[in-house]
């Protein structure tokens, strides 16, 4: 059997909200387009973060801290720059990202859900090429249907995969399979990466997102199924390409 894209997602802001796309053009040294190119900053943010430069998820507003953002959605006009976000709890917003009307705009917009929070919101900040992912490196995620169903039949109940917030989804692989992988090169559509590292899992991924609470223990179930918190793969692209959706995936 055959290993294929199931779907694409990104990230446009860390922590708040995902889209599902058709098509992404990977380019090398760089992570997902527009996944996870802006991040909410907080008081004591790094200042390196304001001059360009990758700090750690600690100095950003992430879902970790604040469950309520699980249940954020988002739209990325690439067009006009122009990012569009629905909660289920709020009334939907378009803003311009780069424009300091539109980062004041959402920064009020999204107060509501950072209510229980002592450490509020305070601006976006964009890392261009780079991305602002969990690692030192511009990674890009992949994920496993069928990990993620035997998460699943480990917790007896339906499990929302996009609480795992992957970029690439991918069908045809045993189990686990993909942490194996680590150190591989693979070619999806005609894009080249090569594996990293696999993902150790964090709270974030216990929240709802549709409801954005707390409602599944993920890490127990993940203890349960593999004794470690792991689930996806980093890899970094290192020959660009165009990838879709249903494009064949090789382990080279």
């Amino acid at each position: 059997m055959s290993i294929t894209v199931a779907s694409l997602w990104r990230h446009p802001i860390k922590s708040h909200g995902r889209e599902q796309i058709a098509s992404a053009r990977l380019l090398a040294g760089q992570g997902f387009p527009f996944d996870r190119k802006w991040a909410v900053t907080h008081s004591s943010t790094d200042d390196a973060a304001y001059n360009g430069q990758w700090v750690s998820c600690q100095n950003f507003m992430i879902g970790t801290r604040t469950p309520a953002l699980a249940g954020l959605w988002a739209q990325m006009d690439e067009t006009n720059s122009t990012i569009t976000l629905r909660h289920r709890d709020l009334s939907s917003i378009a803003f311009r990202p780069d424009s300091q009307d539109g980062i004041d705009h959402f920064i009020n917009w999204v107060q509501p859900l950072y209510a229980a929070q002592s450490t509020k919101p305070v601006s976006l900040v964009p890392l261009p090429q780079r991305s602002w992912t969990d690692t030192d490196f511009p990674s890009i995620s992949i994920m496993s249907l069928a990990s993620h169903s035997a998460v699943e039949a480990t917790a007896g109940i339906p499990i929302e995969k996009e609480r795992w917030r992957g970029n690439i989804w991918i069908d045809g692989i045993a189990p686990w399979e993909e942490l194996g992988w680590i150190g591989k090169r693979i070619r999806v559509g005609n894009a080249e990466l090569i594996v990293r590292e696999a993902i150790v899992r964090c709270p974030h991924t216990k929240a709802n997102p549709i409801t954005g609470v707390r409602d599944i223990d993920t890490l127990g179930l993940l203890d349960g199924v593999l004794n470690e918190r792991l689930f996806g793969i980093y890899a970094e692209v290192i020959q660009a390409g165009v990838i879709h959706s249903g494009d064949r995936l090789e382990v080279l």
